[in-house]
């Protein structure tokens, strides 16, 4: 059985984990210190609004608190995005993350799919501007895209963000691993955001906080923000969630170092994926898309090593796998098991 997403240790314990993109510098300690002391707090409920935690995102994101939605997670802010929205028809990039379909599905919306070619490498080309028609209500995009690392070049970003406010088409563009690569701000959509728009940024990845579920959108609109906020649970973040973002905000110098880590890391584990035979795409992100042969993801079981088989992204194979980049003696075992199996 191909799980949903990566990340699934209950049933795999103790196993090196591969399929789920994390941070591999870990939670800040900043971070675990807000966790911890936020517990005398949680035997009252949280702020439903999350008033300290927006504030801070929109000082951090040069917005109005008005423009800010925190969920439990990003994929919680999907689908409340189509609740607020209710879209009819929808584009969809395909291979990506499967929640911008399944929550566009919860609300009956019919799906155009936009396949990326491998022949391209799995790069976002223009020709995706043709099906952004006045027919089409709402644009998903991801970037960098998961699964394949491929961020979207800046002045394509532009033209498709200027062809949706032509056609009056909600643009969302999930930023969620956008902070782990360089010149992020150059490659965000906020170069080219109004009120036509909305970015999705998680602290799951960034800060190592998945077990905390935290996320946040900015919204060009104000009034469409506040649309968003009512949709949901009442109490979406929890008291550690929000404690844990505040902190999170400040860790600037964590950041950079994640960015030169994970840079510096993908390119050798890379280089020695290719020396082990594998097909490795090119990626921007702190994940690496792979085509091998079917049984990898069994076979690296078989060392307790976890990767994610990517059979259930629309547009790959049973023979295409992600995994993440990790600490570096995490990415030496990988190594090692792989050229234990298969003999490179």
């Amino acid at each position: 059985m191909i799980e949903q997403h990566g990340g699934n240790l209950t049933k795999f314990p103790d196993f090196l984990d591969f399929s789920a993109n994390i941070n591999p510098l870990g939670m800040p300690e900043s971070v675990k210190r807000a966790v911890i002391a936020s517990a005398a707090e949680c035997s009252r409920y949280p702020d439903p609004d999350c008033t300290a935690l927006t504030r801070a995102i929109a000082v951090y994101e040069n917005l109005s608190p008005e423009q800010i939605v925190c969920g439990n997670g990003a994929a919680d802010l999907i689908y409340r995005i189509c609740y607020a929205l209710r879209p009819k028809h929808a584009v969809v990039c395909a291979p990506t993350f499967s929640e911008y379909e399944s929550a566009l599905l919860a609300v009956s919306c019919e799906i155009r799919h936009y396949m990326l070619k491998e022949s391209c490498g799995f790069r976002i080309q223009p020709d995706i501007l043709t099906l952004l028609t006045p027919e089409t209500d709402i644009l998903f995009l991801c970037t960098p895209n998961n699964p394949t690392g491929q961020r979207i070049p800046p002045d394509l970003l532009s033209k498709i963000s200027e062809a949706c406010r032509n056609a009056h088409i909600m643009l969302i563009c999930d930023e969620c691993f956008l902070r782990f690569t360089a010149d992020a701000e150059q490659y965000s959509l906020r170069s080219c955001f109004d009120v036509h728009c909305i970015i999705l940024n998680a602290f799951t990845k960034l800060y190592a906080i998945p077990g905390l579920r935290l996320g946040y959108l900015c919204c060009g609109d104000p009034n469409l923000a506040e649309r968003i906020r009512k949709t949901g649970q009442y109490w979406s973040v929890s008291v550690p969630a929000q404690k844990a973002g505040i902190a999170a905000l400040r860790e600037t110098e964590y950041v950079s170092r994640t960015v030169e880590f994970v840079t510096c890391a993908r390119k050798i584990l890379s280089e020695e994926l290719r020396r082990c035979g594998l097909h490795v795409y090119p990626s921007d992100a702190n994940f690496l898309l792979l085509r091998t042969d079917k049984r990898f993801a069994e076979n690296m079981k078989q060392q307790r090593i976890l990767v994610r088989s990517c059979a259930n992204f629309r547009g790959l194979s049973d023979a295409h796998f992600r995994i993440a980049v990790r600490t570096t003696d995490e990415n030496a075992a990988l190594i090692k098991a792989i050229r234990k199996v298969y003999g490179t």
